[in-house]
């Protein structure tokens, strides 16, 4: 059994994820790089460790139910137990994304990666959760799914464009997260959504204005919170989101 706290980080091969598992390795976490492409999750593992992280890779794809259930086992074994888990991984579903003009098969698409893939690893990694003494979730979601924002009539208000298929999985996720912490109430265990901001990754074509380092600040904060934090909420750099 580690005697470190454990995370786990989905997606982080790359990118926004990279750097969460980064800078929780650098605060002397052992951290679990969970992602599909075997190669890309091998090599993040290889760079993680040369900077002195405890990296362990974990085969990880979020919609498929026999891979989830492999990776837990996984940190189980090698790991014993789960301190943070951080849900990173998602997709944007590729353009056109208006109402009038998006296929339902790409609606479906990315909700099965970006809702319910959150769904399946953290029920699935709830009971390595428990055993830690301060356990702790984090699902990376965006300012674009906050209704608040979208229905602003401010042209200060960054919404993003017109996207029936990626900005409604991030409400939905969102939802998910306020309705965990209902049921997760009283037994320690956090639970909050956060926005990395505009980030230049491959996911946008690299048009994002901040760093995944910048990206990673928010959920590297919520996945590391102290006992008595704040649980069902929704954070960015500059404090709380409004749902």
């Amino acid at each position: 059994m580690s005697e470190k706290p454990v995370a786990l980080v989905t997606g982080a091969n790359k990118g926004i994820g990279y750097e969460i598992a980064a800078g929780l390795g650098g605060l002397g976490w052992a951290v679990g790089v969970g992602a599909r492409d075997d190669v890309r999750r091998e090599e993040a593992v290889a760079k993680l460790r040369a900077a002195g992280v405890d990296a362990f890779g974990v085969p990880l794809d979020v919609t498929d139910e026999g891979s989830v259930a492999s990776a837990a086992e996984l940190v189980e074994r090698e790991r014993g137990r789960l301190d943070s888990l951080v849900n990173n991984a998602g997709i944007t579903g590729g353009m056109p994304q208006e109402p009038t003009l998006v296929d339902p098969d790409t609606v479906r698409t990315v909700v099965e990666t970006n809702v319910i893939g959150v769904l399946r690893v953290t029920n699935a990694f709830l009971p390595l959760l428990r055993r830690s003494g301060s356990p702790r979730i984090v699902n990376v979601s965006s300012s674009v799914g906050s209704l608040t924002y979208q229905s602003s009539t401010s042209a200060d208000t960054k919404v993003g464009p017109i996207a029936a298929a990626y900005s409604p999985s991030k409400t939905f996720l969102n939802a998910i997260t306020l309705q965990y912490a209902r049921e997760l109430a009283g037994t320690g265990i956090l639970i909050n959504s956060c926005c990395p901001g505009h980030v230049a990754t491959d996911l946008n074509g690299f048009r994002g204005h901040r760093t995944p380092e910048q990206g990673a600040a928010a959920a590297i904060r919520l996945a590391t919170l102290a006992d008595g934090g704040p649980t069902g909420k929704f954070f960015d750099d500059e404090g709380e989101v409004p749902w």
